[in-house]
């Protein structure tokens, strides 16, 4: 006879720290194609294919998420894009 035993974890994570947060680029009437796409290289190590296809989802969409992560990590790269003079935000 066979028995199975069911164990119940209690798994408490801090939803602050484990949650994912996506970084948004969003359209502007200022910044070149050719800007955006080397920020993105740069900033988020994007490839230049991978660059090249955010930048056009931002032109003809309004906004892209170009990445996701931590939080904190988000938050710094999103202060880099916003220096360099694109219009970047966080959302959960």
């Amino acid at each position: 006879m066979h028995t199975e035993v069911l164990i119940e974890e209690d798994v408490r994570l801090d939803s602050i720290a484990n949650k994912v947060s996506r970084l948004i680029v969003h359209n502007d009437d200022f910044n070149t194609f050719d800007w955006v796409i080397e920020t993105l290289i740069v900033v988020c190590r994007h490839t230049p294919e991978q660059a090249e296809q955010c930048t056009h989802i931002v032109h003809y969409n309004g906004k892209c998420q170009v990445k996701h992560g931590h939080r904190n990590i988000m938050e710094r790269l999103c202060s880099a894009l916003i220096q360099r003079g694109l219009t970047a935000s966080i959302e959960e």
